[in-house]
């Protein structure tokens, strides 16, 4: 009798990846975001490309090389001789969100440039992690003399003061001045990969949603509902892109669940309109 194995479609493939906050892959469920872009991408082979970029770098350093040797050979391997950098000349191109894209363009934003970075930090034995600071992904490393806050963009560290420049217009923008002002550490903590992850599916979400591609739009959605699935506001937005993409039925699924399941939200009424609209459309 012959077996048959059907491979895994991409929004189940991501669903194993994302399923337990434990073991959760961050490379791998980077990587497998592409694939509704790019069908045929093999997973895989971009997996073992950054084991290659890894082993090109720990061939340039002693093997005891101390942390602060390990961190400097890191960024010129990564920054100067591969030329690694941002997209400056199109920051909105999905492709910089994109793993195999940024790998081959050497290109991207800040998050994707830094779960590359990461991924080579870590396999360095650096202690490294992600931080989502408000308006440009950060990282930090911990070292025996204290931490280093990094731009991924192009792996220079900041002051306590620089970032506090950095922070400013948020908080104004936040009403956060004054009397209502919050510790730094507090900007500075630890990304889980669960939300590096999220803030990536975002930065997509916000490209496709200006440019009024709804069926991008939705495979996005698909993935943030997954990824977060009490995220009530996700179904709602998904709602709104399937209504869009001529998408009824589903669309009129999601946003019933946005109104069953979402707390009192201000829209509410304004959704159940939306709701009443398709219903009739439907019928």
């Amino acid at each position: 009798m012959q077996l048959s194995f059907q491979a895994p479609s991409p929004l189940e493939y991501f669903t194993l990846l994302v399923e337990n906050d434990e073991h959760f892959p961050l490379l791998e469920t980077v990587a497998s975001l592409a694939q509704d872009e790019y069908p045929d991408l093999d997973v895989q082979q971009v997996l073992g490309d950054v084991d290659q970029l890894l082993a090109r770098l720990k061939r340039r350093l002693p093997p005891d090389a101390a942390p602060l040797q390990r961190l400097r050979g890191l960024n010129q391997f990564y920054y100067r001789d591969l030329g690694f950098g941002g997209n400056a000349n199109d920051y909105y191109d999905p492709d910089n969100s994109y793993l195999n894209a940024v790998l081959r363009t050497r290109r991207g934003i800040p998050i994707s440039l830094a779960v590359v970075w990461l991924e080579l930090a870590q396999g360095l034995g650096l202690h490294a992690r992600g931080v989502s600071f408000p308006g440009h992904f950060m990282i930090k490393v911990n070292l025996p003399k204290g931490q280093v806050v990094m731009d991924p963009l192009n792996g220079q560290s900041l002051s306590r003061e620089e970032l506090s420049e950095r922070l400013d217009p948020f908080k104004r923008r936040s009403g956060l001045i004054d009397e209502f002002e919050v510790p730094m550490g507090l900007y500075l903590q630890s990304a889980p990969s669960r939300d590096i992850v999220a803030r990536m599916l975002r930065n997509l979400k916000e490209i496709y949603k200006t440019q009024q591609d709804w069926l991008r739009l939705v495979a996005v959605q698909n993935r943030l509902v997954v990824l977060l699935p009490e995220a009530w506001s996700e179904f709602r937005d998904r709602g709104l892109a399937h209504a869009e993409a001529g998408n009824t039925p589903q669309a009129v699924a999601d946003l019933e669940k946005y109104l069953d399941c979402g707390e009192e939200a201000l829209d509410t009424e304004a959704i159940s309109e939306r709701v009443a609209a398709l219903r009739r459309a439907l019928n």
